[in-house]
């Protein structure tokens, strides 16, 4: 009977750490778009590049993208707060973090394109840097942010054409 309760309450505190993990990136990215106001009509205003997607491609790519990042790096915390190297990993993963939130505000709100690539090329530093760094500590943590670091890449692009 204790085992069992003791096995149920590691289970739900681990779901909860899942859960607080994805919803600091979902938030991050919620609170950025609030920020944002009138991204999709500016976006649909502008003249794109053919390597551009339609504006409603993105909306669920980044929400598919926030959980994954939430997931890597729930898997890095669960390895131990104790260990140096995950602490190391998820400086990196919240640095990254505060330059994905700041740059819709800066490139929509403030309309600062050039501003907003700059971010984008620190950004992208980042998460190739918290990719690595991650890799060392859980391959599937790693395998989960390829898809983000390739779309920051892509981002980074497409901002440069839209300058």
């Amino acid at each position: 009977m204790i085992i069992k309760k003791v096995v149920l309450n590691d289970e739900r505190k681990d779901s909860c750490t899942l859960l607080i993990s994805v919803s600091i990136s979902l938030g991050m990215g919620l609170i950025s778009a609030w920020l944002s106001p009138g991204m999709s009509e500016t976006y649909e205003m502008m003249h794109k590049p053919a390597i551009a997607p339609p504006g409603w491609v993105f909306g669920p790519v980044w929400t598919f993208l926030y959980i994954l990042m939430g997931i890597a790096a729930y898997k890095v915390f669960r390895t131990g707060w104790d260990r140096a190297e995950v602490r190391d990993a998820l400086f990196y993963y919240g640095s990254q973090l505060v330059f994905n939130f700041m740059w819709s505000i800066l490139f929509f709100r403030f309309g600062l394109k050039g501003v907003a690539l700059l971010d984008l090329i620190i950004l992208a530093v980042l998460v190739v840097i918290t990719t690595m760094k991650f890799s060392g500590i859980d391959a599937v943590a790693c395998w989960l942010m390829i898809p983000y670091m390739l779309w920051v890449i892509y981002a980074g692009v497409l901002n440069y054409a839209l300058i």
